[in-house]
């Protein structure tokens, strides 16, 4: 699947929105992907996974015996990628502001894992997920996502492997252009600011 087509997905669910948005890592945007947009449609959000589990048998990372997510916006993406790569999916989720394994899941020592992502933007989200799961003795060796914000610029520690780049400005909230300062800001995401 291609950059332009994966766009286009998110173009017909309506969820490249424009305007002033307050990002999860706190920076502003004139774009956001409003990815639950997608998820709304099974047969999309299959096309998008099952063309990002090609995507990480294609970078050559080896055997994969786990997909990790950070909830929320990881869970449906890291499901459909894993039932496309024949692999378990859990997820974690924030305890006390940190990630944490909840609800019976469990890692064994050395198991191969891939984390699932959403949409990269600064990377913060799969940094924090990928400690959280290198911490209980997983070999993290790699994260995958549906679209990588900064176009290759984010570090994640571990190969970044996305199904498009699309690179969108972002801003601290006192370097906004007066143009995007001009509109109300909103944060349409699921993480509360720190």
């Amino acid at each position: 699947m291609t950059r332009d087509e994966v766009l286009d997905i998110f173009r017909r669910s309506g969820a490249i929105l424009e305007g002033h948005f307050i990002l999860s890592s706190g920076l502003r945007s004139p774009v956001f992907l409003q990815k639950a947009k997608v998820f709304m449609y099974p047969d999309r959000t299959e096309a998008l996974c099952k063309a990002l589990a090609g995507a990480i048998r294609a970078a050559g990372i080896g055997p994969i015996d786990l997909i990790v997510s950070p909830a929320m916006g990881g869970i449906i993406p890291g499901y459909e990628t894993a039932r496309h790569l024949g692999v378990p999916a859990i997820w974690v989720e924030r305890e006390d502001g940190a990630f944490a394994l909840r609800r019976g899941f469990e890692i064994a020592p050395g198991t191969r894992v891939i984390v699932v992502e959403d949409i990269v933007s600064t990377g913060l989200s799969s940094r924090e997920c990928i400690e959280a799961i290198k911490g209980l003795g997983a070999d993290v060796v790699g994260c995958a996502c549906l679209i990588d914000r900064s176009a290759g610029k984010a570090d994640v520690g571990v190969p970044l492997i996305a199904l498009a780049q699309y690179e969108v400005p972002a801003y601290p909230a006192d370097q906004v252009p007066p143009e995007m300062a001009a509109i109300p800001a909103i944060k349409p995401g699921s993480r509360g600011l720190r």
